[in-house]
């Protein structure tokens, strides 16, 4: 059996309540680990994607014995100190140059990693291109590019989709105001060939410019503002079925309700379905016309003549219409 912690006062108990899974979870934050040898190139790499993820990060400078694919129990450990679900460990090495692991936690444990390498020719820092830079806490948009983000088996450029979109998306919001909308991620990969069957994953940033187009909707150029970062993908941990199930499952309250016998088309137009009841057409109110009602003289004759009124009919005369 576990052993169930039980909290000694107040604030120990809102902090156990704070980490408790919640319905509505709090942003992902990020921390940024180095292990025992790390490059320039990676010290660069970090403070600009610290810089970028602001303010939804966690920074530790001190060097850590950490390798995560021989044993993860200490990345699940500052995991669950410092309530991070993402977790960057910058590792350099002569067999691994310039190595940064991703990883991701799910209740506290590995849920997934993935090993980028940073080709250090074509770095380029935040700080080399010389313009304005977006604000802190804005989300960016993210754009990908190249077939092998779409496999439908699992891949390594699969997991790395699913893990830059968690590191780069901020914080949820149900609307976005354009204003906030100032610069892009563009992530994209060539087409794999025999000669390089593993192509390099190019991650770059651009500021979005709004001009007059003379129009309603201004033109939009884009401008690279850094960094600059050629990522080739290393080894990979890819998630267990039964944990990444639990961990996709939504909540009950989460979940949006459908409404009954409303439909969208293909076009895009909103269709329902109606159920009538039953209809009783002897008690149904039906339109009143003045030239079909009866005059009182005609209704006398009819009470008179009885049945000898079908043989006016039958010598093809027709009854006048009587005025009302």
């Amino acid at each position: 059996m576990l052993k169930t912690v039980k909290p000694k006062n107040a604030r120990a108990k809102r902090a156990m309540a704070k980490r408790e899974p919640q319905q509505t979870e709090n942003p992902k934050t990020t921390l940024f680990l180095s292990g025992q040898k790390t490059s320039q190139i990676l010290k660069l790499a970090v403070a600009d994607l610290c810089t970028l993820k602001r303010p939804f990060v966690e920074r530790f400078t001190k060097k850590n014995d950490i390798h995560p694919f021989d044993d993860a129990s200490s990345l699940e450990f500052f995991s669950q100190k410092n309530d991070t679900s993402l977790l960057v460990l910058s590792l350099h090495s002569k067999k691994r140059p310039h190595c940064m692991t991703l990883a991701r936690t799910f209740s506290h444990k590995i849920l997934d990693m993935l090993e980028v390498y940073i080709n250090p020719e074509t770095f380029r820092t935040l700080q080399q291109f010389k313009n304005k830079k977006p604000s802190v806490g804005l989300k960016p948009l993210l754009s990908f590019h190249g077939t092998v983000f779409e496999d439908p088996v699992q891949t390594k450029y699969t997991l790395a989709k699913s893990l830059f979109i968690d590191l780069f998306k901020g914080q949820d919001a149900a609307e976005v105001d354009v204003e906030g909308l100032q610069y892009l991620i563009s992530i994209s990969a060539a087409e794999p060939t025999d000669a390089s069957p593993t192509p390099q994953i190019k991650l770059r940033f651009y500021l979005l410019r709004t001009k007059r187009s003379g129009q309603k909707l201004p033109r939009i150029e884009v401008e690279e503002m850094g960094p600059r970062m050629d990522l080739t993908l290393g080894r990979e941990h890819f998630p267990d079925p039964d944990m990444l199930k639990e961990a996709m499952r939504k909540p009950k309250g989460m979940e949006q309700r459908t409404k009954k016998n409303i439909d969208t088309d293909v076009m895009g137009d909103k269709t329902g379905k109606i159920h009538v009841g039953k209809q009783d057409f002897k008690t149904m109110q039906t339109r009143k016309m003045k030239g079909l009602k009866r005059s009182r003289k005609e209704s006398d004759d009819d009470e008179e003549v009885g049945v000898e009124d079908s043989g006016s009919e039958d010598d093809g005369m027709t009854p006048k219409k009587a005025r009302v």
